[in-house]
């Protein structure tokens, strides 16, 4: 089967402008978190001093969770969904881990949510992290949160937010599964503080939903045919996590004898630089209804000044677990009407004034269409990766364009309801 999958770097959670440099501070302070760290991660797969995989690749003890919520926004007379996920990347098992989500607005545009790992399993500290709800310092609008059951209460904004859960999930509920495994650089040293880390964070339907969850599999493993039978968790597991150790330890082993042949020094490299991270996440991007959009988060790094990252998105159509790529969504004909859509509608996500040229942000006057676009209840969002129409420091790009701009140019068939307000859902 083709794959798309290459090793990439995904940072916790898409990235801005430079000249939004609070919020950009936040995002550097994760990654280097996450690709500098002296300790190794908590070893769920296989002895850390040795590549010979487990008889039997087993998930993570961990807190990792998929949670919906329904909240009143300050302000607002209509309530919204908030959906939550914890990675479960916490440090212990009573650490909440880095939580990524989103809400929708009436319109049907979701705005994405991010924090950072606690140590607290009681509070929570969002951040809004889409690029329309910065405010000039780059930074979003904060919501303080603490548990009082199994609601989250606390203010947003310094004004008071309550998130109570939904009884029963709107769309699709999900258990979640984690691997995470470390290999030493140099097992027969270990003194050394250089490591190699690779987790997966996994996400399938609880009911028995067969069609729906082979395809999330074949997405979680990065195939561009859904066609058999789909691979085990397990056995992506594996896939990962042998060649990881393998070509980690081969590396290190080169440049560790480089480095030692190297009297003069000039070659030498930070440590923090030795150690290197694969991960892979998936993350809930849309569910309501009988439409499910979800986000393969890929995150990649192999020394230098930064990894490399990157999201590929599908959505699915929960009535027959039919996956929705491109094709599926848009008319052959559609292409020249979305590059005039994207470009009106790329300038707030991009900071842009509506008439400020394109190109005080993207390498080019124009956006191209994208093949790599989800959608939501009210419309679709096109996702480039970094270095893709933009420099690095824009990271993701992200582009909502409204259902009412869309319905012409779209496929028939497809998951959307008509006439109803997503806030009221």
């Amino acid at each position: 089967m083709s794959r798309f999958y290459t090793s990439l770097f995904s940072s916790p959670f898409p990235m801005f402008p430079a000249k939004n440099s609070g919020y950009y501070a936040l995002l550097i302070s994760l990654c280097l978190a996450s690709c500098q760290s002296d300790t190794p991660a908590q070893n769920t797969a296989a002895s850390t001093a040795t590549t010979t995989p487990p008889k039997t690749a087993a998930p993570a003890t961990s807190t990792a969770w998929y949670r919906q919520y329904r909240t009143r926004l300050p302000g607002a007379t209509d309530s919204v969904t908030v959906h939550l996920q914890n990675l479960g990347t916490g440090s212990d098992a009573s650490s909440i881990g880095r939580v990524v989500g989103f809400y929708a607005g009436p319109k049907g545009q979701p705005f994405e949510l991010a924090s950072n790992p606690t140590s607290a399993p009681d509070s929570l500290l969002l951040r809004e992290a889409s690029h329309s709800r910065l405010n000039a310092g780059g930074y979003g609008a904060v919501w303080r949160l603490r548990r009082m059951g199994e609601a989250w209460v606390g203010t947003l904004a310094g004004q008071t937010v309550r998130l109570q859960p939904l009884p029963v999930s709107q769309g699709v509920a999900f258990d979640t599964q984690v691997f995470r495994d470390s290999v030493r650089a140099r097992p027969q040293h270990p003194q050394d503080s250089v490591w190699g880390r690779i987790s997966l964070h996994a996400l399938l339907p609880t009911s028995n939903r067969q069609p729906l969850a082979g395809n999330m599999l074949h997405l979680l493993h990065g195939d561009t045919v859904f066609a058999g039978s789909a691979p085990t968790l397990p056995a992506i597991w594996e896939d990962m996590r042998r060649p990881f150790f393998n070509d980690y330890q081969e590396d290190m082993k080169a440049i560790f004898q480089q480095m030692e042949a190297d009297t003069s020094r000039s070659g030498h490299r930070p440590m923090a630089m030795l150690n290197y991270t694969d991960e892979r996440d998936t993350y809930v991007l849309w569910n309501a209804d009988n439409l499910l959009s979800l986000g393969l988060f890929t995150y990649s790094y192999a020394g230098g000044a930064h990894g490399n990252y990157g999201t590929h998105v599908l959505s699915f159509d929960t009535r027959s677990g039919r996956p929705l790529p491109y094709d599926a969504i848009f008319r052959p004909d559609a292409k020249p009407r979305l590059e005039a859509l994207l470009a009106r509608y790329a300038r707030p996500s991009l900071g842009l004034k509506p008439n400020e040229p394109l190109r005080n942000a993207l390498f080019e006057e124009t956006l191209p269409v994208t093949r790599n676009v989800y959608l939501t209840s009210g419309g679709a969002v096109f996702v480039y990766q970094p270095y893709e129409v933009a420099a690095y420091a824009y990271g993701e790009v992200r582009v909502f364009v409204p259902l009412r701009e869309l319905r012409p140019l779209l496929q028939p068939g497809l998951p959307l309801q008509e006439g109803r307000s997503v806030a009221q859902k």
